[in-house]
């Protein structure tokens, strides 16, 4: 592993705009390392269902030991505030944004840790099992990219996403579903002031739809919230239509769906008894997994954290990534943390010596005999 050439990429990588559907550039530039890396380089249609600038990233490299495949991926969009990234390198080590965009590691961090680790291994010619690679567009919009992959490609049962937040040597066995609710509630126009009694307040519709909800931490392993209201035209007219926006988080994929199911019932109740109208809709972002922890790819983790003295943090995650549509197509991967911080945020951060670690555990999990 080369040091300087792992900081100089992220810096490179982070400086590309790649915000959620506008990945083309970076896309370009990962394609071509991957195919100077020997891999067999897809790219898939993913652009053609959302209309977006480019495909999921695919490689396969055929191995030199035995062992199955292994699947390694990591995401190549980023949240915004993004455009004009630029990474700095404080003293320390501690690598920055200027704090007006995010800095990006969610997730170059990622990407840099999986091509720095293949380039070591070429260069110092280790044996190595097959290695297949996926870099996913759209995964920050609840996992668009990765829903849409065709499975039959990859030929690995096992996966690493390199998609976790705090100190390497994290891994997240287990997600949550993540459903979002939508209620378009329709009540009827009318002057505020010389005819209030002939309108339907679209706006009191939602709020006494809200106030018989149960928000925040429901329990141990679900949340709810209410995080978007619009409605109205103006203060003097009685609002017609109302949107409300909501998410919904469990452990229990079960749970989930009821609790979405309950919500979405009481907003159209509740207009029906105010004399208006409400269309409902839950969309899916991600369905909850976990992988038990004595399963292979997690003592994998295990063993190479060990031999580095990289200290375990074995966790739940209550948020969703690549591996919850990996794990719904037949493949059982974990979420590893992979040197980012604060992410989502103008103050996300990461250090030289935390990317060095995340690729030192991903050559030794592309080695491993286990």
């Amino acid at each position: 592993m080369n040091k300087h050439r792992l900081v100089k990429e992220f810096c490179n990588l982070v400086s590309i705009d790649a915000p959620s559907f506008h990945e083309r550039k970076i896309a370009n530039v990962l394609k071509k390392y991957l195919e100077e890396l020997g891999f067999d380089v897809y790219e898939d249609h993913a652009n053609e269902i959302y209309n977006s600038e480019c495909g999921n990233i695919y490689g396969y490299l055929e191995g030199t030991m035995e062992g199955a495949p292994i699947l390694f991926s990591a995401h190549m969009d980023t949240v915004e505030p993004s455009r004009g990234k630029k990474a700095i390198i404080e003293e320390g080590g501690r690598i920055v944004s200027d704090h007006s965009t995010v800095l990006g590691a969610d997730d170059v961090s990622g990407i840099v840790a999986i091509l720095e680790a293949i380039r070591g291994l070429k260069e110092d010619k280790k044996e190595h099992r097959s290695i297949e690679v996926l870099f996913c567009i759209a995964e920050e919009p609840y996992l668009r990219g990765s829903e849409v992959f065709d499975y039959s490609r990859i030929k690995a049962k096992e996966a690493y996403v390199l998609d976790l937040s705090g100190p390497v040597g994290g891994i997240a066995y287990l997600a949550p579903t993540v459903l979002m609710l939508t209620a378009q509630i329709e009540g009827k126009a009318s002057h505020a002031g010389f005819a209030p009694e002939k309108g339907i307040n679209a706006i009191a519709i939602a709020s006494q739809a809200i106030s018989k909800l149960q928000l925040g931490r429901l329990d141990e392993e679900t949340t709810a919230n209410i995080g978007l209201i619009e409605g109205g035209l103006a203060t003097n007219i009685i609002p017609e239509k109302c949107t409300v926006k909501g998410e919904i988080r469990s452990c229990n994929h079960e749970k989930a769906v009821a609790q979405a199911e309950f919500m979405k019932q009481k907003f159209i109740d509740t207009a029906e008894e105010m004399n208006g109208k409400c269309e409902a809709s839950i969309f899916q972002g991600s369905v909850a997994y976990e992988v038990p922890t004595n399963h292979a790819v997690i003592q994998r983790f295990n063993k190479a954290c060990n031999e580095l003295g990289i200290d375990i943090e074995l966790q739940k995650t209550f948020g969703g990534s690549d591996n919850n549509n990996f794990m719904l197509h037949g493949i059982t991967g974990c979420v590893i943390a992979c040197g980012m911080n604060a992410v989502h945020s103008t103050s996300e951060y990461s250090s030289v010596d935390e990317l060095v670690r995340i690729t030192q555990i991903t050559e030794k999990l592309m080695t491993s005999r286990e």
